[in-house]
Parts: structure tokens; C-alpha cells; sequence
């Protein structure tokens, strides 16, 4: 047996480690490549004995050479916590990352998808965001180091594929969760479980009246891969994410529900730039990949509950 050789930037971050997993279980080589800024160690650590796993300390903002047949490039700080620490890094990360990784795609004549993001949309003025709206982005605000950079790595893997011929895949990832979250990154799903199950105020950015789609990892892993070896002639962007919306408060409850927790909802003043509303249109993904989530926000929340509950036990 032949097996694929993959590498996937970002492989021990949240979404990353999950793919890993995926990628190995289904037979392939998997070069995990990350400098640890929010990837843990922790979430690979049980594929280090496979002799088909590799894990690499790198930084793609710097170049890397290995002869591989596919490239993941998932690597860049994904929520507002973390990526605006360092925003400079955080661009150079998009954007450089980008060059990098499509330099080596090129080289080596692999294919290589983009994982981009719904924030390309910004605050959008359309709903639910199809492909082809362009977005309401400010470019000079706090979050504009991620959103822009991702814009501009867009723009670098259509070049790349327009004038060097690189096989290229972009896919716009709407808000994931479940297990191997990083517990202190500040995104909704994972701050309100934490704070529930510690019985503590649960904290809304506004009124709550702000929407979100949700979908669970596995889905968007499965997205992913089926983007991937999706027929050469598309190339994306294609929204990953699930349709189901939800007002933060609604979520809130929900997580109060499932926790059975005391916590009491309290409310603070909403931060620079947050969308008022996110859900994304997947008929694109159902035609061209055959693609849509199948797990329910419940179904979801319970399982990634039961992964925080260990954590904070510990």
C-alpha cells in the first residue's frame, strides 16, 4: 500500500489535531507541523508512537522543505484572545504562512487547501452569507489582523493557482466546536461551558440578540477532507459550517440546561466589530461535495461538555 503524504499546518491546535487523527485513521502519512503558540501538545500526544506520525516545532512564517502530496494549511491563531496578543504576528502568520506553503506546493507539486474563515465576511450586510457576497470588513480595526490577513491569503492561493499553476482548495470555516478547544481561548462556546461548570456568571458581550451557526469539528473535519479530494477543477471558496442559527443567549441557556449548572447570565458591553449575525448558505458544499453537518447543536454541546468536565476535574 501506498500511503498519501500529508502535512497539516496548525496539526496540534484544536482543529488540526482532530484532523491528524482522521488523516492517520484512514491510512495516510501525517507530518503535524506548529510552534505551539495555541496548539497543545496534549491533543496529539496519543499519535506520537505511530510510526506514520511526525511532529515538527516550526513557525510558518519561516519556510519549510518536505516532500509531501498534500498540504493542510490550517496554522494561525483563530480566536480574538489570541490573535489580537500579537496582531503583527498574526497577519505575518496568514500572510506569510500563505506564500510559504504555497512556495513548497509548488515545488513539490502538491495540492493544498486554505483554511480560511467566515470572518472574511465581516459584518455582513447579506444573510446568510453565500460565496459569492465580498464582505463588510474594517480594515484598520482589532479584529482586522485576522480578518485581513485571511482575506489576503485567499487572494495568494487564487495567484498562486492563476499564474503558477498550484492545485489549490479553499474552504471558509464557520464557528467549531467540541473536544481539545483550547479552555482559556475566549470564544462563546467554550467560555460558557467552562463558566457553567464552574458555577460562575456567564458572560454576554451585548443584549445576546447577536446570532451564530455552530458546528461540530467532526463535521467540519469530514468537510475538509471531502474538499480535498474534490474534483481539481473546483477550487473553492466553499463555506464549512452548520446552517442551524442561534442568538448567544439562546446558547447560553442551552449550556445552563446541559450543565445543569447555578450559573446566572450577566451582561458586559459588546466589543469593536463583533458581526451582529453569522450563518452560513451551504448549498455550494452540498452540490460540489456532497456536504452537509449532521450533528445537532445538542448532540454537540453534550459531547464537548463531558471533555471540559475532565479537564476541570483534573
Amino acid at each position: 500500500m501506498i500511503r498519501k503524504k500529508i502535512l497539516v499546518t496548525g496539526g496540534a491546535g484544536f482543529v488540526g489535531s482532530h484532523l491528524c487523527e482522521r488523516l492517520l485513521n484512514e491510512g495516510n502519512e501525517v507530518y503535524c507541523l506548529d510552534n505551539f503558540f495555541t496548539g497543545q501538545k496534549q491533543n496529539i500526544v496519543h499519535l506520537i508512537s505511530n510510526p506514520f506520525f511526525e511532529l515538527i516545532r516550526h513557525d510558518v512564517v519561516n519556510p519549510y522543505l518536505i516532500e509531501v502530496d498534500e498540504i493542510y494549511n490550517l496554522a494561525c491563531p483563530a480566536s480574538p484572545i489570541h490573535y489580537q496578543y500579537n496582531p503583527i504576528k498574526t497577519i505575518k502568520t496568514s500572510v506569510m504562512g500563505a506564500i510559504n506553503m504555497l512556495g513548497l506546493a509548488k515545488r513539490v507539486h502538491a495540492k493544498i487547501l486554505q483554511a480560511s474563515t467566515s470572518e472574511v465576511y465581516g459584518n455582513p450586510k447579506i444573510h446568510p452569507q453565500p460565496e459569492s457576497y465580498w464582505g463588510n470588513v474594517n480594515p484598520i480595526g482589532d479584529r482586522s489582523c485576522y480578518d485581513e490577513g485571511k482575506r489576503a491569503a485567499e487572494t495568494l492561493f487564487r495567484d498562486y493557482h492563476r499564474q503558477n499553476n498550484v492545485k489549490i482548495k479553499i474552504v471558509r470555516i464557520f464557528n467549531t466546536y467540541g473536544p481539545k478547544m483550547h479552555p482559556n481561548d475566549g470564544r462563546v462556546v467554550s467560555n460558557f461551558i467552562v463558566q457553567a461548570l464552574k458555577n460562575k456568571n456567564i458572560t454576554i458581550y451585548g443584549e445576546g440578540n447577536q446570532t451564530r451557526s455552530f458546528q461540530y469539528v467532526d463535521d467540519l473535519v469530514e468537510g475538509m477532507i471531502k474538499m480535498m479530494s474534490s474534483s481539481e477543477n473546483f477550487t473553492g471558496p466553499v463555506n464549512i459550517g452548520n446552517p442551524d442559527e442561534f442568538t448567544i443567549l439562546e446558547l447560553a441557556k442551552k449550556v445552563i440546561k446541559l450543565t445543569g449548572s447555578k450559573s446566572k447570565i450577566i451582561y458586559q458591553p459588546l466589543p469593536s466589530d463583533d458581526p451582529m449575525m453569522r450563518k452560513p448558505d451551504i448549498e455550494l458544499a452540498k452540490i460540489k461535495l456532497d456536504w452537509e453537518p449532521t450533528i445537532s447543536l445538542d448532540e454537540g454541546l453534550i459531547k464537548t461538555i463531558s471533555f471540559f468536565k475532565e479537564i476541570i476535574e483534573k
